[in-house]
């Protein structure tokens, strides 16, 4: 029995946040089973887009042309790094560049809050995956108040011209806002502490941030509504199901690499010249 799996662009449609419009996460399922109504048929379709995103990333690799830029962004436990495991589970290392972004280091502060970032950005020819990113800048530095408010608000559209700039300087960048629910985060950090393989993963400022709960979702609703461009859009993914939240990020980025159409370079030379 053939699985009926969407297009991408019917995921990418479904999840986008609409450029220049209003945008409240409220109205956003934190669970959706429209596209995938069983998580086998996720798996499924998640399985068959890792092992094409592996094929076409090593195209892009050998093209050396242009790169994708991946942002993960989400609040604690909604799942940027299963993500990573799954939708690249059969891309080489070798053509993956990944950064964590953590709180900035002593000389990453002495800086401007973009410089750190834009080290990270991938070279052409690679596929990048940001954990968090600069995003947090106008998320836990603006929900903590670690920088003054007129600062941060100057840098929603520092940040949507240094999209820009990376878009027209080849990097195509994908944007997507992990959304779950209070209960399922409650869930997912209780399993850190009831799992002993888990417990490294918790962190108890997790706690302090989870009281915050309406502040970053309030911050999260300025960022995406305010960053969401025509050549940046933020896709907002229902990911209290673990497997529906890969596979519709799978179709997306397989749809944008189907979309950039790497080719192989002319080696400059004829094959039937050599006889080995």
């Amino acid at each position: 029995m053939s699985i009926e799996i969407p297009s991408s662009k019917d995921v990418a449609k479904r999840l986008i946040a609409e450029p220049g419009k209003t945008f409240k996460l409220k109205d956003c399922a934190t669970r959706d089973e429209k596209l995938f109504d069983d998580k086998h048929t996720a798996r499924a379709s998640c399985e068959e887009d890792a092992r094409e995103i592996d094929r076409l990333q090593d195209i892009l690799y050998a093209e050396q042309k242009r790169a994708l830029l991946v942002v993960l962004q989400g609040i604690d436990t909604s799942g940027k790094s299963g993500t990573m495991r799954s939708v690249f589970a059969y891309t080489s290392p070798l053509g993956l560049q990944v950064a964590a972004f953590k709180k900035p280091t002593d000389l990453e502060l002495s800086h401007d809050y973009l410089w750190r970032v834009h080290q990270q950005v991938p070279r052409k020819g690679y596929i990048g995956i940001f954990d968090r990113s600069h995003y947090e800048d106008v998320l836990v530095v603006k929900v903590r108040g670690f920088a003054p408010k007129d600062d941060i608000e100057k840098r929603y559209e520092q940040i949507n011209q240094f999209e820009k700039h990376l878009t027209e300087n080849g990097t195509r960048i994908l944007k997507f806002m992990l959304h779950i629910s209070l209960e399922t985060q409650a869930e997912r950090l209780k399993s850190r502490l009831d799992e002993p393989h888990k417990r490294w993963k918790f962190n108890p400022g997790d706690l302090e941030d989870r009281k915050l709960w309406p502040e970053f979702m309030d911050a999260y609703d300025d960022m995406v509504e305010r960053c969401s461009t025509e050549h940046a859009p933020w896709y907002v993914v229902p990911s209290d199901s673990k497997s529906r939240r890969n596979a519709m990020i799978a179709r997306i980025v397989r749809g944008a690499l189907e979309d950039m159409d790497p080719q192989y370079p002319d080696p400059g030379w004829n094959a039937a010249d050599y006889d080995i």
